[in-house]
């Protein structure tokens, strides 16, 4: 992948680029996606976006790692507070649901087993210090950090886009999210006190 762009136009033109790619892939998934529609999307041309991410399996890779970095920074741990947080990727996901479809496609088309990504790996090990931490406070029950972490993920994505029973909106009644935001709190803070 070529280094990022010098120029501020360059810098817009690259993010254009991941924004169009990122609603492409989360749509269609990587064999699915065409590079035409992300072009026309981005209003640029095959030059720059190859120029930029080399091909396609590397827009993937940027548009991921991009998508993990949105939602560390959108949603950071608060492993004295894993119910809170659990509460907040719910809503994180109900506003941003392509980055669950782009979890997912990884799953489905390059990484069916161990860390979704490379790039999360680090992500991750910042969250399980941060669990580490509140299990030696006494915040948090004894148990694996990472499984702990897994597990309070994956109840936030209880109602998300991959959920085999139901997928939520952000257009529902917001009495039915209140409600679904209790139910994770006490079902997580259940989980995960000592």
């Amino acid at each position: 992948m070529a280094p990022e762009p010098s120029t501020k136009r360059g810098a817009a033109t690259r993010r254009r680029i991941l924004d169009a790619a990122t609603e492409e892939f989360a749509r269609h998934g990587v064999a699915g996606a065409r590079v035409e529609r992300v072009i026309q999307a981005a209003q640029t041309n095959k030059a720059q976006l190859y120029g930029y991410f080399g091909n396609k399996d590397g827009l993937f890779d940027a548009v991921v790692s991009d998508s993990l970095d949105r939602i560390t920074t959108m949603v950071p741990i608060d492993a004295e507070d894993l119910a809170g947080w659990a509460v907040r990727l719910y809503d994180a996901y109900l506003e941003a649901p392509e980055l669950v479809r782009l979890a997912t496609w990884v799953r489905l088309e390059r990484n069916p087993a161990g860390y979704l990504t490379a790039h999360s790996a680090p992500a991750n090990d910042v969250k399980t210090e941060a669990i580490a931490r509140a299990q030696a406070a006494g915040v948090v029950r004894e148990g694996d950090p990472f499984d702990l972490m897994a597990l309070v993920i994956a109840m936030s994505c209880a109602w998300s886009p991959v959920s085999g029973v139901y997928a939520a909106t952000a257009d529902e009644d917001p009495a039915v999210h209140r409600r679904r935001r209790a139910l994770l709190r006490d079902c997580v803070q259940g989980a995960v006190a000592p």
